[in-house]
Formats: structure tokens, C-alpha cells, sequence
């Protein structure tokens, strides 16, 4: 089992678990009361400091239900924590973008995130042909 560190900077100290049976991604909740009229960008910060594990990094990304409750936006779509941002003063902030005037209140879960083992370096090949049968479409459905 992996091992992180937490540090709570402010807001509430809500312990950080994941849903077993239900979901390995932990809900992060706002450290403060946040207000934000239709339109405006602004950083909510999520009160909590984090050493990961060496050889991982976090991703961020928010809950399914942060748009239908709270018409906000992450605006980096998921943002990514790497293992250096682990000071005592490194505080998690989620940056969202507001559809409507709404209110975030201290404790509010807001968005969600798990750890990922980073990835290997990697090599790069340019060939001919990739080898592979061609599917001839763009994703799934294979029809441009």
C-alpha cells in the first residue's frame, strides 16, 4: 500500500479516503467559501498540501456532479500534480471558470483526484507502417 503525506493548510480537516467497492478517485473539497458571478475565473483552494509517493504524480479532475450542482468549469480539464510539489506551503488549488453566479461553500466537495504511477521514459521510432490493421475512420465509431 502507497503512503501520502497530507498537510491541512486551512478549511476543514475532512479525512481523504476513496469509496471502496465504489471508486479509487478521493473527493477534494473546497478549504473556503468561494463566490463567483457568470463568467469569472478563480482558483478554489482545496486547504491541503500533499507528498506523493516517489514515482507518482495526481490528477485532478472534477466530480460528475460539480457542473450540475455548481455550473463550474475546470478549465485545465484535469490537472496534474507532479511529486515536486510537496512543500509545507504547496497548497492545491482547482481553477474553474463559472456558468453562473454561484456560491462554493467551505467543505463543498468540488472535484476529485487519484494518484498514477508516471511515465516511463519513452522512445520514439519513425516507421513506414505501423504494422496494424487500419480502421479507417476517427475513434470508436471508425466514420469521419
Amino acid at each position: 500500500m502507497e503512503k501520502l503525506l497530507i498537510r491541512y493548510i486551512r478549511g476543514p480537516k475532512t479525512p481523504l479516503r476513496s469509496i471502496e467497492g465504489k471508486s479509487d478517485w478521493i473527493d477534494l473539497r473546497s478549504a473556503e467559501e468561494v463566490s463567483f458571478a457568470k463568467g469569472e475565473f478563480k482558483l478554489i483552494p482545496l486547504g491541503i498540501a500533499v507528498k506523493l509517493p516517489d514515482g507518482y504524480e495526481a490528477h485532478v479532475a472534477p466530480r460528475s456532479s460539480t457542473f450540475k450542482n455548481f455550473g463550474l468549469l475546470q478549465v485545465n480539464g484535469v490537472g496534474v500534480v507532479d511529486g515536486s510539489y510537496c512543500g509545507d506551503h504547496d497548497e492545491w488549488f482547482v481553477p474553474m471558470l463559472a456558468t453562473r453566479d454561484v456560491t462554493v461553500k467551505a467543505g463543498d466537495r468540488i472535484c476529485q483526484f487519484r494518484i498514477i504511477k508516471k511515465q516511463p521514459q519513452l522512445e520514439f521510432e519513425e516507421v513506414e507502417t505501423l504494422g496494424c490493421e487500419d480502421r479507417g475512420g476517427f475513434g470508436s465509431t471508425g466514420i469521419r
